[in-house]
């Protein structure tokens, strides 16, 4: 990597503020790295060079004039492809959306566009949000680039793989069971999952609507607070937003951590968990306990029926959200759409959906139909009601809590494809947080014996990402693996 691709996010963004560099420069390195890199690691969808080339001459112009720059000025980013983004094709990587080119920008990307953010490209995905690998893309997988016989995590695998292989300062993803975090921890790249409500989901392809969250991915725990501040807050466009005040994500260097309770879940230490994921955790829970911090053993019970209750919330949501697409109003209509109604729709979703959204159109389906509701979907929230209770009772005596983000590194590439339970394993210890609504943070910790990343996770109190983001960063302080990156 050369010189620019070496600054974080916010060094970047100074150095257009203060001439070191322009914008253009920025976006001519961030080109030039997809170009070598992505046709291994295939972590783009759509590049929209003259887009990104014009928005970067255009805050250049605005510097030499003596106009004030944004926080992200001229800094090229990612957005995964389940967000809208005007003029650019979003196909949340389904080919029923193979054509689909948004009039409009999703909030966020508004909101990065009036932080003066170059808008890059747009970052590859399962189909719909829905995968631990991103494997189930309509259009590719994405290789993990610390070894691209290896699963980037999903479903936001583009976006991470992108940040840590340094074809883009910072990225946004979306969040329904881990899909933030999970590549995270197997990019080494930081991964926050905010609040549900903390960020506008306007102009976000709904999987899940009451589990998806947008949030940032970035090498450190500073690059995705800056990111976080600036889509963070309320939208009359979103009513499920939080009006509240968005407070000031960022972070004092000093790593202390006196006073802080921090819990430690013995649910999250699963059978089977790769001993190095373990070892590396608890690493750092020593080392979070050297700056101060109290650690306290903590129980969440109702943990083993999560899997069961979020494959059920899930794809009941899933079912709904997904019936849109009919090939009349939303979505591809095959040529050959048979003659009825009836045989179109049949058709055009068979040859549109993935294998693994049809999975989770069936199972969500069947949950929501008459006679088997109150069965499934029903008792599934009710679980979750418990699920979140139990985060509550924990933090009645802790600040946040400290766990693994996956209870394995990086696995190889079509080794889970054939088993969709073990797949849907893969989250076991991050959709809990999402079934509560409560933020989380990735941040790597670690690495195995065979030089893949580890994360840690980071489990806070609702809205209460400021905490979250001060233990990250004085765990990325201290941890020793903030500067290591992917070989070349």
């Amino acid at each position: 990597m050369g010189a620019l691709t070496e600054l974080t996010l916010q060094q970047a963004a100074e150095g257009v503020r203060t001439g070191t560099h322009s914008a253009l420069a920025l976006t001519e390195t961030a080109l030039a790295r997809i170009a070598a890199v992505d046709e291994t690691l295939r972590a783009m969808l759509t590049v929209d060079a003259d887009g990104a080339r014009a928005a970067a001459a255009a805050i250049d112009r605005r510097r030499s004039a003596g106009e004030p720059l944004g926080p992200l000025a001229g800094v090229p980013i990612g957005i995964k492809d389940n967000i809208c983004t005007r003029g650019v094709r979003t196909t949340a990587g389904s080919r029923l959306l193979d054509r689909f080119v948004p009039a409009y920008d999703a909030t966020v990307v508004t909101r990065l566009r009036a932080a003066d953010a170059v808008i890059l490209a747009k970052t590859n995905l399962d189909e719909f949000g829905m995968g631990s690998s991103t494997e189930n893309s309509g259009y590719q997988p994405t290789r993990n680039p610390w070894d691209p016989t290896r699963v980037a995590g999903g479903s936001s695998g583009g976006s991470a793989v992108a940040v840590a292989s340094g074809e883009c300062w910072g990225a946004l993803g979306t969040d329904t069971g881990g899909s933030i975090r999970l590549p995270s921890s197997f990019c080494g790249v930081v991964g926050v999952k905010p609040t549900y409500g903390r960020v506008s989901r306007y102009g976000v392809i709904a999987y899940a609507s009451s589990l998806d969250q947008v949030g940032p991915l970035a090498r450190t725990v500073g690059d995705a607070g800056v990111l976080l501040q600036c889509i963070a807050g309320g939208d009359p466009r979103d009513a499920t937003t939080s009006l509240r005040p968005v407070p000031s994500y960022a972070q004092d260097p000093a790593p202390d951590l006196r006073g802080l309770r921090l819990g430690l879940p013995r649910e999250y230490f699963v059978e089977g968990m790769q001993p190095e994921v373990e070892a590396a955790v608890r690493s750092a829970v020593g080392r979070l306990e050297g700056l101060g911090a109290q650690v306290l053993p903590v129980s969440l019970p109702h943990t083993p029926y999560a899997i069961s209750t979020y494959y059920l919330v899930a794809t009941a949501e899933a079912s709904s959200n997904l019936a849109r697409y009919d090939g009349v109003r939303y979505g591809e209509r095959v040529a050959d759409a048979g003659s009825s109604v009836a045989e179109m729709y049949q058709r055009s979703r068979a040859a549109g959906f993935g294998t693994e959204v049809k999975r989770r159109i069936v199972l969500g389906t069947y949950a929501l139909s008459a006679g088997y509701y109150d069965a499934y979907y029903l008792k599934a929230q009710q679980a979750r009601a418990l699920i979140a209770r139990d985060f509550d009772q924990a933090f009645a005596t802790c600040d946040a809590l400290v766990t693994a983000v996956a209870p394995t590194t990086a696995f190889p590439l079509g080794a889970r494809t054939t088993d969709p339970l073990t797949m849907y394993l893969s989250d076991v210890l991050t959709i809990s947080v999402n079934l509560a609504g409560l933020p989380a943070v990735s941040v790597p910790c670690g690495f195995d014996g065979a030089g893949l990343p580890i994360g840690l996770q980071l489990i806070g109190r609702r809205f209460d990402e400021t905490t979250l983001l001060r233990i990250a960063a004085a765990h990325e302080a201290v941890g020793g693996v903030r500067d290591r990156r992917p070989a070349p």
